[in-house]
């Protein structure tokens, strides 16, 4: 063992709602639990910053699976090794974050086992025992605050922009919902990628300020004709005969009725979210274009 262990942590911890109106809201509580001894392989990481996510609303909403209640809430977080079970480990005294997913080592599509779709810990802690290896570095330009806003929308982002989508330089990309964490790490990898990212919106500021960011344009899903508007932006910027290569969507609903007309023959749809509507609309339209609806989890998965 190297590093000082603490007895005792303070943790968030989920309580089953006591009556069975609609809608549920479970409740949380601050409870103090006593840590266990680190096995081999293990770290203690003291917590200093984590980020609240839609997931943990929904977990109170009972709108997530694989949830136990007196489980200790949180996926995002960010803080110091303090502990190790291993003599000298390198990582002791650094600073790092941890990785909210498990189950996907050997399956780059989907979880090999059920635990994939949840976490055998919660962030929001004074601290947290980890596998050294389920854990990464945080860089030195980003502080803790800064690096515990990661984790669950970084890779939502990378699995759906760069696993999924598969995007590559020179691609037309369309995110729709701008303005979202996941949307903005999307655009930021897209872009990164050297894609031609477009985007839409129900604000015309966080529209501007993605075109600020580095996408070509925008239009504000609140207009009927928004994927004639966007078909015209992309007229202007590659010619009259360009299409999206690819969208990535967080809304669900008729998203791809809605883009057909503008997505590409074999093109993609990336769903990693349904805040609009639960379903998705599929019809022969798409099926006959091989256009494809790629389901992306996790982690925003409910209306």
């Amino acid at each position: 063992m190297s590093g000082r262990m603490p007895q005792w942590t303070r943790e968030l911890v989920v309580k089953k709602c006591p009556t069975d109106t609609e809608p549920v809201y479970h409740d949380v509580v601050l409870e103090k639990r006593l840590l266990q001894q680190l096995k081999h392989g293990e770290i203690l990481v003291k917590i200093s910053a984590v980020s609240f996510n839609r997931r943990d609303l929904w977990i109170r909403l009972g709108q997530y699976p694989g949830v136990k209640f007196g489980s200790s809430l949180g996926a995002d977080g960010a803080g110091t090794v303090i502990a190790s079970a291993d003599a000298d480990d390198a990582l002791l005294n650094k600073r790092v974050f941890l990785i909210p997913l498990r189950g996907w080592e050997s399956n780059p599509d989907a979880p090999e086992v059920e635990s994939g779709f949840g976490l055998p810990f919660g962030t929001f802690a004074d601290y947290v025992i980890v596998e050294r290896n389920q854990v990464i570095r945080s860089p030195d330009h980003l502080d803790d605050v800064q690096i515990s806003a990661w984790p669950i929308a970084g890779l939502t982002a990378w699995r759906a922009a760069i696993v999924n989508a598969d995007v590559s330089e020179d691609q037309n990309i369309l995110i729709t919902g701008i303005g979202g964490g996941v949307a903005i790490l999307a655009m930021q990898l897209c872009l990164a990628r050297g894609a031609n990212v477009y985007v839409t919106s129900g604000s015309e500021e966080k529209i501007r300020k993605a075109t600020s960011l580095g996408a070509k344009g925008g239009v504000n899903y609140n207009s009927k004709d928004w994927p004639s508007q966007l078909a015209g932006l992309l007229a202007k910027n590659c010619g009259s005969s360009s299409k999206i290569d690819a969208v990535i969507d967080s809304g669900g609903g008729d998203i791809m009725t809605r883009v057909n007309s503008i997505l590409k023959q074999g093109g993609r749809l990336v769903v990693c979210g349904m805040t609009a509507n639960p379903q998705v609309q599929f019809t022969m339209r798409e099926v006959l274009k091989n256009q494809r609806l790629i389901g992306k989890f996790p982690f925003t998965l409910e209306h």
